[in-house]
């Protein structure tokens, strides 16, 4: 158990934090408790109300870092779309690829908990951020085209969203190759050239 004695100016609220990720990460957004929370950061069932108003509170609050950091991996990996469009925008795949198996606890809030973004203002602009790097390379990898024959950059970044959350559901989760021997990336990878090439852009 923590040493309560750590958390002062601000500190209680990052390590509630840190607690509630790892409790969602073992047990799912849905199956413990405020006191839970608490006694995982080494605290009373008193203190998280300092910060939170509830659970659900505290699961936003999760759910919001994921975003930010979800967000800033995506921009790292699209990097401006360096050395070529294609290969920073497919880089993006694997970092959504990856933010989902280093950071399960945080994922599964984001996606999997049923918060209400659009409820919560900071989560939704957090959410939003995340959105943002992906429409932008849409639109980056759009631009190679003539103005009249460019799909909605919007569908593009979120049916590329949909997929590797599909990736992430369908064949990340359990032991390797216990749903298909092909590498989750690999499939991720192979599916958006299909779709991309489709409609054209590459």
């Amino acid at each position: 158990m923590a040493d309560r004695r750590n958390y002062h100016h601000g500190n209680l609220r990052h390590a509630l934090v840190a607690a509630t990720a790892a409790l969602i990460q073992e047990l799912g957004p849905h199956s413990f408790t405020m006191a839970e929370a608490a006694r995982r950061a080494g605290v009373s069932p008193a203190a998280p109300y300092r910060h939170f108003k509830g659970r659900e509170d505290l699961i936003e609050e999760v759910a919001r870092l994921g975003f930010l950091e979800f967000a800033d991996r995506l921009e790292t990996a699209f990097d401006d779309g360096r050395p070529r469009v294609l290969t920073a925008f497919l880089r993006m795949g694997q970092a959504y690829l990856d933010f989902a198996a280093e950071r399960p606890g945080y994922y599964m809030a984001m996606f999997e908990s049923g918060i209400s973004i659009a409820g919560n203002p900071d989560l939704s602009k957090a959410s939003e951020k995340a959105q943002r790097v992906l429409l932008q390379a849409a639109e980056a990898l759009a631009s190679r085209l003539p103005a009249d024959r460019r799909p909605p950059a919007r569908m593009v970044a979120n049916h590329i969203w949909a997929m590797s959350h599909g990736v992430v559901e369908l064949f990340s989760r359990g032991k390797p190759g216990r749903r298909t021997p092909v590498e989750p990336a690999e499939m991720l990878e192979s599916g958006a050239i299909i779709y991309l090439r489709g409609l054209g852009l590459i």
